[in-house]
């Protein structure tokens, strides 16, 4: 599919929610997405990437500058990969929709994730419906 995909400069949407992609498929896919600079559309609900995955595919979310919905719900990404994920959010100007549901972020991923969701001034859909999120979290959030 990676291979596929390098060809495909003009991809806007790209829909890989339910399927078996764990850490070494998320690389993959995130050298693919550095050339995707068109992408606004990534759902990738529902998958096994884990922490190391999630590190790995935000690498490739460095380029996806157009990038307006990001589904990573159902991934058990859990605090690290939350981390990851800040790392890169700041450079996601249109992200308008992101999900991350279901993904056992707790307390500490949400205090990583904070600062990042600060920077992104176009978000209008934030879930975090199932991470064992408590009032620490809530705090930091708000």
């Amino acid at each position: 599919l990676a291979v596929i995909l390098r060809e495909c400069k003009a991809l806007a949407h790209l829909d890989l929610s339910m399927n078996r992609i764990k850490a070494d498929g998320a690389g993959r896919l995130s050298h693919v997405l550095r050339e995707c600079t068109a992408l606004t559309h990534l759902n990738m609900g529902v998958n096994k990437m884990g922490s190391d995955g999630m590190g790995e595919l935000a690498e490739g979310l460095k380029e996806c500058h157009a990038l307006e919905y990001l589904n990573l719900k159902c991934n058990k990404i859990q605090t690290k990969g939350a981390g990851k994920l800040a790392e890169v959010l700041g450079g996601l100007p249109a992200l308008a929709h992101l999900d991350l549901g279901e993904n056992k972020i707790r307390n500490d991923g949400v205090e990583r994730l904070a600062g990042a969701l600060s920077d992104c001034t176009a978000l209008t859909h934030l879930n975090l419906m199932e991470n064992g999120i408590g009032d620490r979290g809530a705090e930091w959030l708000a």
